[in-house]
């Protein structure tokens, strides 16, 4: 018995990429068009800078919130004093563990440090990401800080 040959797959039309047809599309289009396009780009522009910056004012607020809770459950008595040396290195493992990166020891200091060192939410900038306070952490002088604050507003 002989296996009969597979009959050769038919080749496939060729279409033009769609790329090329959107060229061409936009390159005949009209002044109105153009004036829709030109409205619809800077919607969508916005809308995602919009989502960025709500997302920076999450991030923010979840590391200001960690914080919090590791400063009150360090400042809730001597037994936890002593517990807490290990405190954020054993933090780090279970929180990295299910959230992934971003949750080892030294972040979780500096979101310690972040409350410390503003611990009124409502006095903190919306225009600043997480990125900007960290920077910020690293000026001790509070008047220098502010002065520093105002600064990366002003050049947003």
């Amino acid at each position: 018995m002989h296996a009969k040959p597979k009959p050769k797959p038919k080749p496939k039309p060729k279409r033009k990429p769609a790329a090329q047809g959107v060229a061409v599309a936009v390159a005949r289009a009209t002044p109105a068009f153009e004036g829709l396009s030109h409205n619809l780009r800077e919607v969508i522009r916005a809308g995602r800078q919009q989502a960025l910056r709500a997302v920076d004012v999450v991030q923010a607020r979840t590391c200001w919130a960690v914080g919090h809770h590791v400063v009150e459950f360090e400042q809730g008595g001597a037994a936890r004093a002593a517990y807490g040396r290990g405190l954020l290195d054993r933090l780090a493992r279970h929180l990295t563990a299910e959230f992934g990166k971003g949750f080892d020891a030294r972040n979780l200091r500096h979101m310690r440090s972040f409350y410390q060192v503003f611990p009124n939410w409502n006095a903190l900038r919306s225009e600043l990401s997480w990125t900007h306070y960290r920077t910020l952490l690293r000026v001790e002088e509070a008047a220098a800080r502010q002065w520093d604050m105002n600064e990366a507003v002003a050049q947003i």
